[in-house]
């Protein structure tokens, strides 16, 4: 039995179709998130009952007034990786391929800002509660 030449062959060859784009959403969602978890890191805590929701908002508070540029910062440096491995996966990380996909590289940012502020907004509305 013969496999046809299939075997070690990567996931792009066997199935070209599924390569064709960057994964916007993810990328951009998980970028936002780590840029927020200075706030949604306590707040998951007292959601799931670990802490109480005074010692989640006490610790959301600190964080967020002293290290809140170094979350933010991390947030844009898991998309830039994020968005590098992508790239370099596709064999197309080159100025050439960032150019070809810029506006995909703009809605990657804006998805990670959106999802920044409905985060945000949300553990603000639930620190009103605690």
């Amino acid at each position: 039995m013969t496999d046809h030449g299939q075997r070690g062959a990567t996931a792009a060859e066997k199935h070209p179709e599924r390569v064709t784009g960057l994964p916007v959403w993810r990328i951009g969602m998980l970028g936002g998130l780590v840029g927020i978890l200075c706030c949604v890191g306590p707040t998951v805590l007292a959601l799931i009952g670990v802490v109480s929701a005074g010692t989640a908002f006490v610790w959301a508070t600190d964080l967020y007034d002293r290290y809140t540029w170094w979350f933010r910062l991390a947030g844009l440096a898991v998309t830039g990786l994020l968005v590098w491995w992508a790239l370099r996966r596709r064999h197309q990380c080159s100025v050439a391929g960032i150019r070809r996909l810029r506006w995909r590289l703009l809605l990657i940012l804006g998805i990670a800002v959106g999802t920044y502020a409905v985060l945000y907004g949300v553990t603000t509305w639930l620190g009103t509660l605690a």
